[in-house]
């Protein structure tokens, strides 16, 4: 297992460095330059255009730049934003943490919800409740995550005026701890169902399948031959044999979680990455950019390494053939 864990490190390592390289360029071919956002819109003197550039190394061959930045990175310098004016690593963990209270409650009531529909849905399968719950679960995943934004905010904000449209917090937060909780919770609760909404459909769906296909195998047979009821046959031993696709699905979620609510900060207005991974590529701001990629592929790398821990603590054979896979 030991032997497995290494080489599933160095792996990432490859990757992570790959993602690096590949990020800094794409984001470097983008067309428009930088330095029109830099000087603004009014016309500026050459020389004052020339000292922007050199300042921040936008003179330099590309090959130059890359460099640099792979320099700068070995040091824990992910640059310096050109929009923004103040370090890219610090600017990016302030948004990362809106992010994360956004997109962790949601993966996680959409993992637990899933999971229970999964199991409710395996039970009657080919049942009215079964059919009901597939075709919830298959809507949940084809609506559009912007259009279910925007008639949420339509119904809940405009209509009912029940919650707040946009935001993460009122102007006016009450200065108390449980108030600045409450309203948290009450600007969450529509960027939040809408996350959850299309996560929970696709863990219910990956879950209710693998369930249905271990619901075929000798050991239920064993288990429901032993006298055992069927809701312990499919918490105790169903369920526990399906999650290795479950916990894939579930683990590739968390690491997604960073950049996968794009579209829904832009419409709600939520301050975390997704807002400004829109501004950074408007305003050709490559530096957030470049940091915003390679957070994204450490996120989703750390995920796939929990994930390969988790596999091993749900099905005893992966522990087993692990080093023989190594």
């Amino acid at each position: 297992m030991a032997r497995y864990l290494r080489s599933r490190l160095l792996w990432a390592c490859v990757m992570v460095v790959g993602i690096v390289i590949v990020g800094f360029l794409i984001t470097h071919i983008l067309p428009g330059d930088p330095v029109d956002v830099l000087v603004g819109d009014f016309p500026a003197p050459p020389d004052y255009v020339t000292q922007v550039r050199h300042e921040f190394g936008l003179d330099q061959p590309l090959s130059t730049q890359l460099g640099l930045y792979v320099a700068n990175l070995a040091r824990g310098n992910l640059g310096f934003s050109f929009l923004n004016r103040q370090p890219v690593l610090e600017l990016i963990l302030q948004r990362a943490g809106a992010t994360l209270l956004l997109m962790v409650p949601a993966l996680i009531l959409a993992s637990v919800l899933g999971g229970m529909i999964a199991v409710r849905a395996a039970r009657h399968a080919g049942r009215g409740v079964d059919s009901v719950l597939t075709g919830i679960s298959l809507v949940g995943y084809s609506v559009p995550v912007f259009w279910l934004a925007q008639i949420l905010i339509v119904v809940f904000a405009v209509k009912l005026a029940w919650l707040p449209a946009q935001g993460m917090f009122s102007i006016r937060t009450p200065g108390t701890g449980l108030g600045v909780v409450a309203d948290y919770a009450k600007h969450w609760v529509l960027p939040g169902a809408c996350i959850t909404v299309y996560y929970l459909a696709v863990v219910a769906r990956v879950a209710r399948s693998s369930m249905l296909e271990m619901l075929h195998q000798d050991f239920v047979l064993t288990a429901r031959a032993k006298g055992l009821s069927e809701r312990a046959v499919l918490w105790r031993h169903v369920l526990r044999n399906s999650l290795i696709p479950v916990i894939t699905v579930i683990g590739y979620n968390f690491g997604y979680s960073l950049t996968g609510a794009i579209l829904t900060e832009t419409v709600f207005a939520w301050p975390g990455l997704g807002s400004l991974f829109i501004t950074s590529i408007s305003n050709r701001d490559y530096p957030v950019l470049a940091g915003i990629f390679l957070l994204a592929a450490v996120a989703v790398v750390i995920a796939n390494l929990i994930t390969d821990l988790l596999y091993a603590a749900a099905d005893p054979r992966v522990r087993v053939a692990a080093p023989a896979a190594a």
